[in-house]
């Protein structure tokens, strides 16, 4: 994929998340991968996107940066959300939650290979109970 197909790959996935149509990942991620290091499959990650949805039904990432090289693909990343239900350990406040997400991810044959991602746990919680 040229850069330019790798951008527009990236923001139709962001896009799918942010109207949570979990269910058009097929379209984005290969049957088998690795996630943060551990082999995981579609099914797995996609358990955990609506874990997400689930617990912040309003959730939402922007992309405030984003670079290409090769098969890869890094972005910064802003979340944010309203939890209705217990998210990272923590009951519903309230609270809306904006944190930074760093994710970088490769690419093959038109779907993520290899997923990786980091976000700050311990800030997520502090919001949440402030």
């Amino acid at each position: 994929m040229s850069d330019a197909e790798l951008r527009d790959f990236f923001q139709r996935y962001i896009d799918a998340l942010n109207a949570h149509e979990l269910h058009r990942m097929t379209e984005f991620i290969h049957a088998e991968l690795i996630m943060n290091g551990h082999p995981v499959t579609r099914d797995d990650v996609i358990a955990d996107q609506e874990d997400h949805t689930d617990a912040v039904p309003d959730f939402t990432w922007r992309v405030k940066d984003l670079a290409i090289d090769g098969d890869r693909v890094a972005a910064r990343l802003f979340n944010q959300g309203t939890p209705t239900k217990e998210w990272f350990g923590v009951p519903p406040t309230g609270a809306t939650v904006e944190y930074a997400e760093y994710a970088f991810h490769k690419v093959r044959d038109g779907r993520f290979y290899e997923m990786n991602y980091l976000i700050d746990a311990q800030a997520v919680q502090r919001q949440l109970v402030a």
